[in-house]
């Protein structure tokens, strides 16, 4: 699926694809989410899970740009292109 198919998929949508067709990589804390990072195909998503609220608040595309990259990094062995 591309990125741009999986950006018009809804929030059910996307959650449903991620846990059929994605591979769990690790999760983080950041603020006051639990993310999940997953790989689908050749790209990685962020599952924000808001914990106090017990519900996925949002789904989506990790940006290679993202601050939130210094966080994996460490935990993961990302690809060249997202630096």
């Amino acid at each position: 699926m591309s990125q741009d198919i999986f950006n018009k998929l809804n929030l059910h949508q996307r959650i449903k694809t991620l846990y059929v067709d994605g591979q769990f990589v690790t999760a983080i804390r950041y603020y006051k989410y639990k993310i999940n990072l997953y790989l689908l195909e050749n790209y990685y998503v962020e599952v924000f899970y808001h914990h106090c609220d017990d519900r996925i608040e949002k789904v989506e595309i990790l940006e290679d740009k993202s601050t939130r990259m210094k966080f994996y990094i460490d935990q993961i062995k990302l690809p060249l292109e997202f630096f």
